[in-house]
């Protein structure tokens, strides 16, 4: 039985990686190589497959809410700063939305890992 963590920073970083280029297929990758990675069956497989996921959401958000920002800064002023960082939690919590999906694909594909690894 692999270690859940580390099967979840991998299938985060595969995430990452093909992500970009396959968006569904990438997170369904990221999860089937996290499951395999933290073993354990299909539910532990699940389990990292999911949190794979979620850390991915959670960098996709931080970035749009700095990127909000720094658009607020370009803009110049307080009043640039405060749009920026409206703009910046808006689209930092959509995308962390769009991420729950990423997630449960990815926890789906951590459900197949599992279940091969055991």
């Amino acid at each position: 039985m692999g270690s859940l963590w580390l099967g979840a920073f991998i299938g985060f970083l595969v995430t990452v990686v093909l992500g970009w280029m396959l968006p569904i297929i990438g997170h369904l990758i990221g999860g089937l190589v996290a499951g395999l990675i933290a073993g354990g069956g299909a539910g532990r497989g699940a389990k990292a497959g999911f949190l794979a996921g979620i850390f991915g959401g959670i960098v996709v958000t931080i970035v749009a809410i700095i990127g909000g920002l720094a658009v607020g800064g370009i803009m110049g002023g307080v009043f640039g700063g405060l749009v920026g960082g409206v703009v910046g939690i808006l689209i930092g919590i959509v995308a962390f939305l769009l991420s729950l999906f990423g997630a449960l694909v990815a926890a789906i594909g951590g459900l197949v890992g599992g279940a091969i690894a055991k």
